[in-house]
């Protein structure tokens, strides 16, 4: 990733905020050929100071569920378009219009995981996390035998990065007034990206 260091970010807790706010993230990988494979996943999220533990699960069909080694995370926070026009310098420094945003590359070897124990434990906090964050109630029940069945489907993963680069691109590159002016354009301009990367530029 090309990461001037101006927008460099490097406090864990950013990363913890990313994925809580969007944790279907895009897992990438090499095939045989060395091309690169994706595939686009939930997952789960664990830290411990500095140790990370990421965990989901692929459909057994998916070509991905056979890769053990090397890949790469990508976690999407909040984007927003910036228009020229809201800076007050704008004339003056030729201003151009960007996008800001906030993501992070997670670099680190997978670790599939098939053994059933394992997979009906993930299965279980997998449902349990995210059925709560809709307010739903459903839950994984390996002891119905219809359910203890779709284990057979699916290969699970850990995955602990081993390199965490993460790039906060908020205007830090421009004058505290343009900051502020870009700010009050996003939550003028009001949605989830726009006011997350407003409260986000007033962090930074």
């Amino acid at each position: 990733m090309f990461l001037p260091p101006v927008f460099a970010e490097t406090d864990p807790a950013r990363l913890d905020a990313l994925i809580a706010h969007d944790p279907f993230v895009s897992l990438i990988t090499s095939d045989a050929d060395g091309l690169p494979f994706a595939t686009h996943l939930p997952v789960l999220y664990r830290r411990d100071g500095d140790r990370v533990l990421i965990e989901g699960h692929w459909a057994k069909a998916n070509p991905q569920a056979r890769h053990a080694g090397p890949a790469l995370m990508i976690v999407r926070g909040p984007h927003a378009y910036i228009s020229a026009s809201w800076y007050p310098d704008k004339e003056t420094a030729a201003r151009v219009p960007t996008w800001n945003y906030a993501v992070a590359h997670l670099h680190g070897d997978i670790e599939p995981v098939e053994d059933e124990t394992r997979l009906i434990d993930l299965l279980s906090r997998t449902s349990a996390r995210f059925e709560a964050s809709v307010g739903a109630s459903w839950r994984f029940e390996p002891d119905q035998n219809a359910q203890r069945r779709q284990v057979a489907g699916i290969v699970g993963f850990r995955f602990v990065p081993a390199r965490i680069e993460m790039k906060f691109k908020l205007n830090q590159n421009h004058p505290a007034a343009n900051r502020e002016a870009v700010s009050d354009a996003l939550d003028t301009l009001g949605g989830e990206n726009a006011t997350a990367i407003a409260a986000m530029m007033r962090d930074a």
